[in-house]
């Protein structure tokens, strides 16, 4: 497996396009999800371990298996492999808080958003996201959006629909989680991440990563997409302060920069 990693980032180092300088990341084999927030990286693997990055290494968080972990102004959240369980982080563990997603983003400004098995889509209040301490549960609202895959930063939310479609809205209030429409942008993607910056990247369903140019206070949603070239297809993505994080579907792990 080492020499099978060496040989294909390899590859990758005389792949690297001018925009983005690629190079592999600290090393955990088998990772399946990354994501980034405030200066901080958490990932899962392949067995549903979350690892936090420390310097060039990882350390392993829980015995808890997780699907999907995400980390931001909401602070450190993840999902169980088993039953869809939503955990927060809270004083060197994972407490269940109420709820069941497959997939949730905290990179939102307090709030934090998911979606379930069946692809609704969740929202809790950035108050009761702040104010849960491990006892009791918390309460969800529902956004009424069918979506396989949800994210928030700066400037609004973003979604992909079980068609891959791709939805924005600019109007989710994190203090009641209402907003009023969402707009379909085009393109089409199997996942979004959205920076807490702004900035906003999709992979799609053949693992080609692309990044949407133009957004500003004033575009919230931007104006159109680029391709970012990689070497191999991803299966995910995240970004925080310059520092875009990959994941292939071979599980390699890769730090790129402008």
């Amino acid at each position: 497996m080492r020499a099978v990693a060496a040989f294909l980032l390899v590859l990758c180092y005389l792949a690297v396009t001018h925009a983005w300088r690629c190079s592999e990341g600290p090393r955990l084999y088998n990772a399946r999800q990354i994501d980034a927030g405030q200066g901080k990286v958490v990932a899962t693997n392949s067995y549903g371990h979350v690892h936090f990055l420390i310097g060039s290494s990882w350390y392993r968080m829980s015995s808890i298996r997780f699907k999907h972990a995400s980390i931001g102004p909401a602070g450190l959240w993840a999902t169980g492999n088993s039953g869809d369980k939503v955990y927060k982080y809270i004083a060197g563990n994972f407490v269940a808080s109420g709820g069941l997603l497959r997939q949730l983003d905290a990179g939102g400004d307090g709030q934090v958003v998911g979606v379930t098995s069946s692809s609704s889509t969740w929202c809790l209040r950035s108050d009761y996201a702040s104010s849960f301490k491990g006892s009791g549960s918390v309460s969800w609202s529902n956004l009424s959006r069918v979506m396989k895959y949800i994210s928030c930063g700066k400037y609004g939310c973003w979604g992909t629909d079980t068609n891959n479609r791709i939805f924005f809205t600019q109007t989710l209030s994190p203090t009641t989680c209402g907003n009023s429409r969402w707009s379909q942008i085009s393109g089409s993607a199997a996942m979004v991440e959205v920076g807490t910056d702004g900035s906003v990247f999709v992979v799609n369903r053949f693992g080609h990563l692309y990044q949407r140019l133009g957004i500003s206070s004033r575009y919230r949603s931007g104006t159109s997409w680029t391709r970012v070239s990689m070497c191999m297809p991803l299966r995910h993505v995240a970004y925080d302060l310059g520092n875009l994080w990959v994941v292939t579907t071979s599980g390699l792990l890769m730090k790129c920069t402008h």
